[in-house]
Formats: structure tokens, C-alpha cells, sequence
């Protein structure tokens, strides 16, 4: 006699559940994630919403690890809802803060989780836009670029890919004319190829390395390349989706390209950076 992986009691011959017992699970699980998506953004707290979901829970027969995997993934759908505005409010903050301390989520999980890391951008964001310099980064071990004492780090990005656009020449024609034929299957051409120089621009990799975001200026460090931006040099921005362009004030400046793999945080943090 089978039983039961859910509610632990007889399912019958060869049987490891019971139809109703994996539906209520199924339906369970779903609530518990929409619970905490939208207790995010309503005035729900933490003690409600743990109760309601130990209810749902003992009900539809969720045990652990699912019942800690369920609300792991209810708070990073939590995380997307806060986000749909576009911005991350304090009060989302805390909520969603507060969830990782009650829910006891391990650090190690979170730091290799990109969904944690938005919350920390999102706050960063938040303060540049309430035009305040974000204190929310601690550097360990040394950079290798020149950082003034002045200047506070907002962000660094390891591995960005960087990029300048470079003009080519290519020479593009085509052949007028007509053929006279002059025996059994042998022509005789008569004409002219004609070719018109057209500047082709590329997007040219040309080092790869850390960009270094503080309050008064972008550096890149790279293995051969090595420089600082200052946001009132900068006339210009191309977003993209996984990084930016930048467009100097100057006359013989060249596009310049950082992918640093979140177009999104790159291009908000950046550009409002250049407007404080």
C-alpha cells in the first residue's frame, strides 16, 4: 500500500498520492506566491502575512523544502511587483527587507541571487533621484585606479566589455554595360565599374575591465586601457539593453560603449548621476 505524499495517509496500491491532495498542493503553492507578490504593495504586515500563509500551508499539505522554496519564489515575484512602477519606494524596501529577516533566507542564496541585488539598485536609484549621494556599497581589497579622496563610489561593474564605434571606408559600385557576342557562345563585354566611397560604422571591442561609477566621474580600468569620464563632459547617452553609450564633448571623441550586462541600472544610475 502507497502513501501519500502529501497528506501522509494510505493512496492505495502502487499509488504515492492522492489526486485531490496534489491539487490542493498545486493551488496552495500558487496563492502562497500571490500572497506575498501582493503584500508588497498593500497594508498587509508581516505577522499577517506569515499566518495566513502557515494556513494555506497546513491546508493544502505543503511541508518543507517546498514551503520554503514557494515563498522564496513569492518574494522575487514580490520584488518584480514593486518594480512595475519603474521605481522602488521606501516602504517597498522595507517590506521586502523585512521578509528576508522573518523568512530567514540565507545569505549566501541572496548574494548570488540577481533578484536581491535589484533591491539594492532600486534604493541606490532612489536616493540619486531624491538627490541624495547613495552610501550603500562597500568596497573590500584595492582598485587599481586613482580615485580621489573627494569622490564617493556609487557602484563598480566587474567584466564590462568596452567598446568604441570606429568609421570605416568601403568602396561600393557595380559594373554598366553591355555584351556583344562574337561567336557560338562567347560574348564580348563593353563597360565601365563604377565604385563610390561609403563610411561604414562599427562597434569595435577594444578592452575589457571594471567600470568604477562615483559621484563625480565614470573610470574604466582595463588590461589595456585606462580612463575617467567627467559627467559634465559628456553631451550625450545611448541606452542599450545590456549596458550604455556615451558621447563626449569633444571634437575628435568617438562613441563609447559599456556593456556591463543590466542596460537598465547602467543607464538610470549614469544618467542621473549627470543631472545632480
Amino acid at each position: 500500500m502507497g502513501i501519500c505524499i502529501y497528506c501522509k495517509t494510505p493512496a492505495g496500491f502502487l499509488k504515492k498520492k492522492h489526486k485531490e491532495c496534489q491539487k490542493k498542493f498545486v493551488v496552495g503553492t500558487n496563492e502562497i506566491r500571490t500572497l506575498i507578490k501582493l503584500s508588497v504593495s498593500n497594508d498587509s504586515n508581516i505577522k499577517e502575512l506569515k499566518s495566513k500563509i502557515n494556513a494555506i500551508a497546513t491546508d493544502s499539505h505543503i511541508a518543507e523544502p517546498e514551503l520554503r522554496n514557494t515563498i522564496y519564489d513569492g518574494w522575487k515575484l514580490a520584488i518584480e511587483q514593486a518594480f512595475e512602477d519603474g521605481i522602488l519606494s521606501k516602504q517597498e524596501e522595507d517590506k521586502l527587507v523585512d521578509m528576508i529577516d522573518n523568512f530567514e533566507f540565507k545569505k549566501e542564496l541572496l548574494n548570488s541571487d540577481p533578484s536581491y541585488m535589484k533591491i539594492v539598485k532600486g534604493a541606490i536609484l532612489r536616493d540619486i533621484l531624491e538627490g541624495k549621494i547613495p552610501e550603500r556599497v562597500s568596497i573590500s581589497g584595492n582598485l587599481t585606479l586613482n580615485i580621489q579622496k573627494s569622490e564617493k563610489i556609487i557602484w563598480v561593474f566587474q567584466n564590462v566589455r568596452y567598446y568604441e564605434m570606429r568609421t570605416y571606408m568601403q568602396h561600393v559600385g557595380m559594373y554598366r554595360g553591355v555584351s556583344i557576342r562574337i561567336a557560338n557562345g562567347i560574348y564580348y563585354k563593353v563597360g565601365s565599374f563604377k565604385s563610390n566611397p561609403v563610411e561604414i560604422n562599427k562597434m569595435v571591442k577594444i578592452d575589457a575591465g571594471i567600470l568604477v561609477v562615483t559621484d563625480s566621474h565614470i573610470y574604466f580600468g582595463g588590461r589595456l586601457k585606462s580612463f575617467k569620464i567627467k559627467y559634465d563632459k559628456i553631451v550625450s547617452f545611448k541606452p542599450y539593453s545590456d549596458g550604455l553609450g556615451i558621447q563626449r564633448d569633444a571634437q575628435t571623441a568617438k562613441p563609447q560603449i559599456f556593456l556591463t550586462g543590466d542596460g537598465w541600472f547602467t543607464t538610470n544610475l549614469i544618467m542621473n548621476l549627470a543631472k545632480m
